[in-house]
């Protein structure tokens, strides 16, 4: 009886045990989807506001970009579908001249930019130097990110006129004979769209870039200094390799900027890209479209830019993200040793 007592007893303490572990394993189960749940619910509204705003207007300009669309006076011409026609009216037509125009102005622009900020990032991040006063100095490099497009054209039109201040110290001062007419030279039209960009963009990168070179290890820069190695190796050698990622970001986030770039060449120049439309852009030609309500060439055109974007920003990727494949590192030079 014992016995028998025992095994029933036993299987209903068995029983028991899996029916609670099965009830607790099906309270965790239910706790994670719960959790899961309220996940897809908080990041919903973000998916939401994307697919309106982002998703369905790309899709829209595609899907323009084949047909013949555009206003004339108060009526509506199209669509009517052309297939590649619009494409290839744009490839005729000045868009090559225009690209050139945008890299060469934002490349104008970003090689000193990426220079001095790197430059100072390096000055305000070295502890031998102990630069005294560096808060004030952060603020005072991204201060001029703070002042409008449209204040910086007007500022530097007023400037540079024929009749401004610049030419006016220039002449006084013996080193030009007469004026010299920015706004009518080439270069000196692209060299005031560069100056623009360079002074409202430097202060954004260098603060990134002190940020990126503050979270290195410490211990890498102090065994450097114990290693004997001067300020140009500890750059190249150290800092450069361990802020590579922020380059990185900082090097494609400027070039979609500067294909992008509108607001100071479109006011600067009146909207004409003179002088002989050397200082038009991809956007101010877009802009141009879209004012005469041609939706089909405009709709081409924002593909056009999104695709040389999307493969320019793949090559810029790959290529410095790529390893050395195999090839042996360059190391510090070899110190006397005691």
């Amino acid at each position: 009886m014992k016995n028998r007592f025992s095994i029933t007893a036993n299987a209903v303490m068995k029983d028991g045990g899996m029916e609670i572990s099965m009830s607790e394993t099906k309270k965790v189960k239910r706790k994670k989807v719960s959790y899961s749940k309220w996940g897809y619910i908080f990041i919903l509204p973000f998916f939401i506001t994307f697919a309106i705003f982002q998703l369905i207007p790309l899709g829209s300009t595609i899907f323009y970009s084949f047909f013949e669309y555009y206003r004339s006076g108060l009526r509506d011409i199209g669509p009517t579908f052309v297939g590649l026609d619009n494409y290839r009216t744009l490839f005729e037509t000045d868009l090559p001249k225009y690209m050139g125009n945008t890299f060469i102005l934002w490349i104008m622009g970003f090689l000193p930019q990426i220079t001095v900020s790197l430059i100072l990032a390096a000055w305000f991040t070295d502890a031998r130097l102990r630069i005294k006063g560096k808060q004030f100095f952060k603020v005072v490099i991204y201060m001029p990110n703070l002042i409008m497009a449209s204040a910086f054209s007007m500022l530097f039109f007023a400037l540079f006129s024929d009749i401004g201040p610049v030419n006016s110290f220039l002449v006084d001062s013996g080193l030009l004979f007469k004026p010299y007419r920015f706004l009518s030279e080439v270069w000196g039209t692209r060299g005031l769209v560069a100056s623009m960009n360079f002074l409202m963009w430097f202060g954004n990168t260098t603060i990134i870039l002190m940020a990126a070179v503050m979270g290195i290890n410490p211990s890498l820069f102090e065994a450097a200094e114990l290693d004997g190695c001067n300020h140009r190796e500890t750059f190249f050698y150290i800092t450069l390799p361990n802020i590579k990622p922020i380059l990185v970001y900082v090097f494609i986030t400027s070039m979609i900027g500067g294909l992008q770039m509108f607001d100071v060449p479109q006011i600067l120049t009146d909207g004409t890209g003179g002088p002989d439309r050397t200082s038009m852009t991809i956007i101010m030609y877009l802009n141009k479209h879209l004012f005469s309500k041609n939706y089909g060439m405009a709709g081409a055109l924002s593909v056009v830019l999104f695709i040389v974007c999307a493969i320019l920003c793949l090559c810029v990727y790959s290529s410095m993200n790529s390893e050395d494949n195999g090839k042996p590192k360059k190391r510090f030079r070899d110190r006397d040793k005691v």
